[in-house]
């Protein structure tokens, strides 16, 4: 049976859904005013995983991750800038225009490393209505207060606000990162709606005023929305545990009186010498950059190498290593050929049995995908000793649907050699031959184009004395 680690409870339980074989989860999805760099890459492959696991466990998943592209303030509580607010007035453009822009970059960089699309990705903007109605409901309810245009969460109507994140009250206002607002009751209470103010782009029109949702306030409605009062799993990063789960829990609760999530599943962060990888900090690598160096199923492979729950140090080293794994598992998987059908030998079926026992045990203690494709290359190991010699064709074709099954269908790594067909090399071909024909043309505004576009792609482009051109990839 599955076990998942849940932070409320500080223990991994047995994974139990409220109605078999359905299963409803909500990960905290991006706020879209940049490019995606490797700790989105990490959140989103490790609730990837656990996606394509209950799937394969058969259950019947939706999957729910949210767009950020408003109310997010800079400050991550109530005060500062809008994110997307801040980054449309540096790139001179409207805050919708960068939110289209960096969802697109966003899906497209998830695409390349191999994630399954979320059912429902719902904008927090789209959602306005079902926001302003749960700030009614707890207006109604006495567990908010109206101070001029801003509507607060009154914490201390709430008396289970800090189990989540196991903070004490003092805690809580030692941890506020800013000066509190001079119209909250309290320190620890929190904005559901702010008032948007003369010079504020995003704002609609509500019962109290032109104003804006708070962040926390977006992710409860949303989530309400597509899977109802009680979800089974809420995803997100360590550092969404205080204060954005927290203040999801409180008002969530304090709305429909039952309990919002049974299970919180949280991934740890990407580091870069022991300290978070993030914008704020300036040490971030961009994912769009790294598959200019690196083929996206490496940095998939990269990430699973180490548990969801455990913070993973970049370095070119462990990306050279996870490089390696990959080539191993693409030179076994070519080696077996199409996948057919017929009755396998007692030793390999009984090799495919054992692999996928204890591939599952692995998976089921709390998604170890390290313990998981540990089994995975010693099934590569035993299975490259048997086609040392002929083997059956019916031996092969079980071997190679068990790697499709587990290494691609579960971990999601796509193991398509490059060499099939000859693909990537007529490729590069046909492009040189084609950035040749427009210099020769005189078409340097195109040829120029196909260059830039190939570099953003991953691929070098030589110019060589006889006028053509050599394009190879870079990954």
């Amino acid at each position: 049976m599955l076990s998942l680690y849940n932070t409320l409870n500080r223990k991994k339980q047995e994974f139990v859904p409220q109605q078999p074989p359905f299963v409803s989860i909500y990960v905290c999805g991006p706020t879209v005013y940049g490019h995606s760099h490797l700790g989105h890459g990490k959140s989103y492959v490790s609730f990837d995983i656990l996606i394509r696991y209950l799937r394969y466990l058969d259950y019947k998943v939706r999957y729910v991750q949210n767009i950020t592209d408003v109310g997010h303030l800079t400050d991550d509580a109530d005060a500062g800038e809008d994110k997307l607010q801040k980054q449309a007035l540096l790139e001179k453009l409207e805050p919708m225009e960068i939110a289209e822009k960096y969802t697109a970059s966003y899906f497209h960089d998830m695409d390349l490393l191999g994630n399954l699309r979320p059912d429902i990705s719902p904008r927090a903007s789209g959602h306005i209505p079902e926001q302003i109605e749960l700030v009614k409901t707890l207006l109604e309810k006495g567990h908010a207060y109206q101070a001029g245009g801003n509507i607060y969460f009154d914490v201390s109507s709430f008396p289970e606000y800090g189990r989540l994140s196991g903070r004490t009250a003092d805690d809580q206002r030692t941890g506020t990162r800013i000066s509190t607002a001079s119209d909250k009751r309290n320190p620890r209470d929190f904005a559901l709606w702010k008032d948007a103010g003369e010079d504020h782009i995003l704002k609609w029109n509500s019962p109290w005023g032109w104003g804006y949702p708070g962040w926390h306030l977006e992710c409860s409605a949303m989530s309400m929305r597509y899977l109802g009062e009680t979800l089974d799993i809420h995803g997100g990063g360590v550092e969404n545990v205080f204060p954005h789960h927290e203040c999801e829990i409180a008002q969530s609760t304090a709305a429909t009186g039952k309990q919002f999530v049974n299970y919180w599943v949280h991934n740890n962060m990407v580091t870069v010498d022991g300290r978070k990888m993030g914008k704020s900090l300036g040490n971030f690598t961009l994912l769009r950059d790294l598959f200019k160096r690196w083929d996206p199923m490496v940095v998939r492979l990269y990430i699973l190498r180490s548990h969801y729950r455990s913070p993973l140090d970049f370095s070119d080293e462990g990306l050279a290593g996870a490089k390696s794994g990959l080539e191993r598992l693409v030179t076994f998987r070519s080696r077996l050929g199409s996948a057919g059908s017929g009755t396998p030998s007692k030793a390999v079926k009984e090799l495919v049995q054992k692999t996928e026992t204890e591939f599952r045990k692995a998976m089921d203690d709390d998604l170890n995908t390290p313990s998981a494709l540990a089994v995975l290359f010693e099934f590569v190991r035993a299975g490259n000793i048997l086609l040392e010699r002929e083997i059956p064709e019916a031996d092969k074709s079980a071997m190679a649907g068990l790697i499709d099954s587990l290494a691609t269908g579960v971990l999601g790594v796509e193991l398509v050699s490059e060499n099939t067909g000859g693909s990537t090399e007529d490729l590069c071909r046909i492009l040189g031959e084609l950035r040749g024909y427009l210099r020769k043309n005189k078409l340097f505004q195109e040829a120029d184009k196909l260059r830039d576009d190939l570099a953003d792609a991953g691929y070098s482009v030589r110019d060589l004395p006889d006028g053509n051109s050599e394009v190879t990839p870079v990954l």
